[in-house]
């Protein structure tokens, strides 16, 4: 596992290359008691600033306690609030905390930093962020980048996470090998409370292209499991034809629960994974 300092930095750099986020809800939808301000006036429980009453404000606009200490009118106006939560979790399965021969991170840590980049480009746009299971309450600004770095890679422990308390947006990191009914039950309860979501399937080149020629032994990381092949070669169309069938099936279940697939591998450029899972955050409240 890379270390999260060096992890963290990589994210920084990574989210400076990416353009700006434009969450498309509009405010009438996204805005929830706690959400993070947005520095301008408008629904919301926090203060923001007085300004002078107009003829058009209600009567019951009027601040009198603020009127009073002078000869004209007030209205109290309070901050609009229209921040996202976004919570992210990552597969802590020994098969996703693997790299093949040659690469630079692996599949977990790819994922790592791709959820950090967006996680702090988020975080800096004044939406709320945390870790999925975590059992911390999300928040924004430094500690919540910190909390969501230290929270997604500390999950080994932990069993696959219920719904939150409250709906928010999940980015959910995988590979997805496991059986795709193993996957719909555990999806379909975070669907269920959460309408928008993200599945980031990050594969490492190795598993797409099974080059693996002659007598090979294969083990599967974390299960006493191992399996000879005389003549690996002989299995490739195979292996590819079900490695593509799983994909299809995934994304058949990413689109039964309205959720979106996001697909990576670690050999092409992070920059190119985080605008896509960018895009598809971006893509929920899109009015069209």
């Amino acid at each position: 596992m890379t270390p999260s300092s060096d992890l963290r930095a990589e994210a920084e750099a990574l989210a400076r290359q990416l353009p700006n986020l434009n969450f498309k809800a509009e405010a009438s939808e996204a805005a929830h008691i706690g959400s993070a301000g947005r520095r301008r006036a408008g629904t919301g429980e926090q203060f923001w600033q007085y300004r002078h009453h107009m003829q058009e404000d209600a009567a019951d606009r009027v601040d009198w306690r603020r009127s009073a200490k002078g000869n004209d009118l007030f209205v109290r106006e309070t901050e609009l609030e229209t921040a996202r939560t976004v919570l992210f979790w990552c597969d802590p399965h020994p098969g996703f905390n693997w790299k093949g021969e040659g690469d630079i991170r692996t599949k977990a840590d790819e994922a790592r930093l791709l959820m950090l980049a967006l996680g702090l480009m988020m975080s800096k746009d004044g939406e709320r962020i945390g870790a999925l299971g975590a059992g911390r309450t999300p928040s924004f600004g430094k500690r919540a980048v910190d909390r969501l770095s230290e929270d997604i890679s500390n999950g080994a422990d932990r069993p696959f996470p219920p719904p939150p308390r409250t709906s928010a947006t999940l980015v959910i990191a995988s590979d997805f090998y496991d059986p795709i009914p193993e996957w719909q039950a555990r999806l379909k309860p975070l669907a269920a409370k959460c309408p928008e979501g993200v599945l980031l399937a990050v594969a490492a080149p190795i598993e797409l292209d099974f080059p693996f020629q002659g007598r090979v032994k294969l083990h599967r990381p974390g299960a006493m499991v191992d399996r000879i092949l005389g003549r690996a070669e002989t299995m490739r169309d195979e292996y590819k034809r079900k490695f593509a069938e799983q994909r299809d099936a995934l994304q058949t279940l990413t689109t039964q629960i309205g959720w979106r697939l996001v697909t990576h591998t670690t050999a092409t450029p992070s920059l190119h994974g985080a605008a896509r899972l960018k895009m598809a955050l971006e893509s929920f409240g899109a009015r069209g």
